[in-house]
């Protein structure tokens, strides 16, 4: 086995993700992830703490896009619009070739408590990030608040439709879409 393998983290998803759904999260190892990869325990633990951040890879980068898109949006932009230009921002990060791993992803999330738990901190890591970027743009809390629990609350519902092997529309565009009913369900509250 060569000491550098290309794409090894994309690897490692698309191996653990196919474990999971085949024998569970819980009876799978990072041995067997890793053989299942063509690499090696070694470089799996270069790429992930643990079997469990497997599934928030890219969460990192996932914050940085929608922070970017929020402080990129323009000036008059009120806190939604600064969000919608936040998930027009992150969604260029999910390749249509990744649609695939949605449904996945999905299924083997609602299998385990334990990744339940870890997507719950996923959300809340994207709603810290879009809360400060929507501050330091001078919008107040709890308007900022808000406003990232909106476009946290989109993105999961538009993540699921796009994740539908019958959906035909991009993730973009299901953001929005979620957004939009969001906003039209928030004003029926008052």
């Amino acid at each position: 086995m060569p000491r550098w393998e290309p794409d090894a983290r994309e690897r490692l998803v698309r191996a653990a993700l196919d474990l999971f759904t085949e024998q569970g999260y819980d009876n799978t190892t990072v041995a067997q992830i890793a053989e299942r990869a063509g690499l090696t325990k070694s470089t799996f633990f270069r790429h992930f703490p643990d079997k469990r951040e497997v599934l928030a890879a890219g969460q990192d980068t996932l914050c940085r896009l929608l922070a970017d898109g929020i402080a990129a949006a323009p000036g008059s932009a009120t806190p939604l619009e600064a969000v919608a230009a936040a998930l027009d921002t992150a969604m260029t990060a999910f390749a249509p070739g990744r649609r695939d791993l949605g449904a996945k992803v999905e299924a083997v999330i609602a299998a385990s408590s334990e990744l339940q738990e870890r997507d719950a901190l996923k959300q809340v890591g994207l709603a810290a990030a879009m809360t400060e970027a929507l501050l330091k743009r001078g919008v107040p809390d709890p308007a900022a608040s808000l406003a990232a629990g909106f476009g946290v609350l989109a993105f999961q519902r538009a993540f699921a439709r796009w994740s539908d092997p019958a959906n035909q529309q991009e993730l973009g565009e299901l953001a929005r879409q979620s957004l939009r009913e969001l906003q039209a369900a928030s004003i029926a509250l008052s």
